[in-house]
C-alpha cells in the first residue's frame, strides 16, 4: 500500500469494499462547523493558498499554527504580518516533519482532492505548490460556494451568536436552490455563559435591544433567550452548541441568581459558588428551551483553553494555546444535571463531546441512563480535537458500539474554520468501514456487505438526515 492511495486506511478487503461501494459517495451533512456565513454569501475566493490554509490575518487553522511554533517557525510567520509565501514554505518545512500527525494526511489529502497536486509537500517543492495552487484559486471552481458544493455537501450549520441578525443566512436562504447547499445557524451562547467578562454588561444590554427584553433579571435573560431561540427557528435552526470547559452542578434560586447577574454586571468579583450557580442554572434552562423547540444541544466538555496568558493577550482565543482538561468528575456532575432535567421531562435531544477521552465510557453509560423518546437522543459526539485521528476516531466508535447502537450513530463533522477541510469526512468513513472490516474478519458481524454497507451508509450521511431534520422542515 502506497501514502494515500485509494486503499490507505482500509486494511481488509471487507473495509476496501464498503468504503469504494457504499460510504465513498455518500453526501456530507456537516452539522457544527465554524465557517463565515458572511464569506459563504459573498462567495469568498482567496488571494492564494496561504490565506485559504493558513491564515487570514489572526482567522485561521490553529491546529497548523501549534505545530508550526514546535518547529521554531516565528511568530510572524504564523498569525503575524509576514510574507504569505515565506508563511507557506514555513509550513511546508513544518509538514515534513509532522510524520505520523493527521495533519500530514489532511494537509495531502487537500491537495490532492482540491487540486490535484500528488507531490509530497516540502521546502524544495513549495515553490511549484504555490504556484500551481495559486493559479487554480482564480478559478470558479474555489470561490466558497464552489468549494462546498463540489464536496457534495447538502447542509452545514455554522455557529452563531444568540444576539445575530442571521443577515446572511437570509440571503442565503434565497439562494439555497442555486447552490445546492442549506446554510443553517447554530447558535451558541458563550457570551451569555462568560459572566466574568467585563463585556458581560455591555452583552446582556445587545441581547436585550434585539430581543425586545430589558435584561435585569435572571428571567429576564431566560426570555430573552426564549425570543432568540424562536428568531432562530424561524430561520431554520435547530441546534445550539455549548463549551463548558468544565462544570459543576450547583443550583441556585431566582434571586440569588438576580444578585449574581447584577455583580457581573457590575463587574465585581464572583466567587466559584457563585459562577457554579450561575452556570448550572443557565445550562438548566438551555435545555429546557432546546427540548421545547426540539432542537438538539450540543455540549463540547472538558477542555483547557488559552493556557498562555502572555499570547492570549496579544493574538486572542482560538489561537493553539489550549490543551485537554482534566476535571476528573466533570460525568458526575452531568449525571447530576440529567438526573434533575429527567424528573421535569426536560432533557433535550444531546451530543456531548469530551476533550478528554478518559471521559467516553463514562459519559456513554450516563447517556444509556437516559435514552428514550426517539432514536438514540442521547449520543456520545465525534472524536473531538485532539483525539480526531484514526486512533481516537477507533477508540470513540469502539466506545459507542460496546455501550449503545453505533449504526444509529450521526456520526462525523468539520468543527473547522476551513473550507477545505472536508476530506476529514473521507478520513472518518475510512476509519469507520476499517472499523467493521475488521469486525467481519474476526467474524463477529456477519460477512454481509449489504447490511453492514447500509450501516456505514447510515452513519455517513442517513441518521443526521433523519435526526436533525434539516430537509423535512419547512426553512
Amino acid at each position: 500500500m502506497s501514502f494515500l492511495d485509494k486503499n490507505f486506511l482500509l486494511e481488509t478487503e471487507s473495509a476496501r469494499e464498503l468504503f469504494h461501494n457504499y460510504a465513498e459517495k455518500m453526501p456530507i451533512i456537516d452539522f457544527h462547523c465554524h465557517l463565515n456565513p458572511e464569506e459563504i454569501y459573498e462567495n469568498k475566493k482567496f488571494a492564494n493558498i496561504t490565506k485559504i490554509w493558513l491564515n487570514e490575518g489572526t482567522y485561521g487553522d490553529h491546529y497548523k499554527w501549534r505545530l508550526m511554533r514546535a518547529n521554531g517557525v516565528p511568530e510572524e510567520l504564523i498569525t503575524g504580518d509576514g510574507d504569505d509565501y515565506d508563511k507557506f514554505v514555513a509550513w511546508a518545512g513544518t509538514i515534513e516533519k509532522s510524520v505520523g500527525n493527521p495533519l500530514y494526511e489532511w494537509t495531502h489529502l487537500e491537495l490532492r482532492r482540491f487540486f490535484g497536486i500528488n507531490d509530497l509537500l516540502t521546502v524544495k517543492s513549495a515553490p511549484a505548490i504555490y504556484k500551481k495552487a495559486n493559479e487554480l484559486l482564480k478559478t470558479d471552481n474555489f470561490g466558497a460556494r464552489a468549494l462546498i458544493r463540489n464536496s457534495n455537501v447538502k447542509a452545514i450549520c455554522t455557529t452563531d451568536d444568540p444576539a445575530s441578525d442571521l443577515k446572511y443566512h437570509k440571503l442565503l436562504k434565497e439562494d439555497e436552490a442555486a447552490n445546492g447547499f442549506k446554510t443553517l445557524p447554530a447558535m451558541r451562547p458563550d457570551k451569555a455563559f462568560h459572566i466574568k467578562d467585563a463585556t458581560y454588561g455591555n452583552y446582556l444590554q445587545e441581547l436585550g435591544n434585539v430581543s425586545g427584553v430589558v435584561i435585569n433579571s435572571f428571567r429576564t435573560l431566560v426570555a430573552a433567550l426564549h425570543q432568540r431561540y424562536e428568531f432562530f427557528t424561524n430561520m431554520g435552526g435547530s441546534l445550539s452548541d455549548h463549551s463548558l470547559e468544565d462544570f459543576t452542578f450547583v443550583e441556585a434560586t431566582d434571586e440569588e441568581l438576580d444578585a449574581i447577574i447584577a455583580k457581573g454586571v457590575a463587574n465585581e468579583s464572583l466567587s466559584h459558588q457563585e459562577l457554579n450557580q450561575y452556570l448550572t442554572m443557565l445550562v438548566e434552562e438551555l435545555m429546557k428551551l432546546n427540548n421545547e423547540f426540539d432542537w438538539t444541544m450540543q455540549f463540547h466538555i472538558n477542555s483547557a483553553r488559552n493556557l498562555d496568558p502572555k499570547q492570549f493577550a496579544k493574538i486572542g482565543a482560538d489561537t493553539g494555546y489550549d490543551a485537554m482538561g482534566s476535571q476528573p468528575d466533570i460525568v458526575v456532575e452531568f449525571q447530576k444535571l440529567f438526573t434533575k432535567l429527567s424528573t421535569e421531562d426536560a432533557i433535550p435531544k444531546t451530543i456531548i463531546y469530551s476533550l478528554n477521552p478518559n471521559d467516553w465510557l463514562s459519559l456513554m453509560t450516563m447517556m444509556q441512563s437516559f435514552q428514550g423518546n426517539g432514536v438514540q437522543r442521547l449520543q456520545l459526539g465525534a472524536a473531538w480535537w485532539f483525539n480526531d485521528t484514526a486512533e481516537g476516531m477507533t477508540q470513540q466508535l469502539t466506545t459507542f458500539a460496546e455501550q449503545s447502537l453505533l449504526p444509529n450513530f450521526v456520526g462525523m463533522l468539520t468543527d473547522s474554520r476551513s473550507f477545505l477541510s472536508y476530506p476529514r469526512h473521507e478520513y472518518f468513513r475510512r476509519v469507520l468501514c476499517n472499523y467493521y472490516g475488521k469486525l467481519i474478519e474476526q467474524g463477529r458481524v456477519p460477512d454481509d456487505l449489504g447490511v453492514i454497507g447500509k450501516i456505514v451508509q447510515d452513519i455517513s450521511y442517513n441518521n443526521a438526515y433523519n435526526y436533525f431534520g434539516f430537509f423535512k422542515k419547512a426553512n
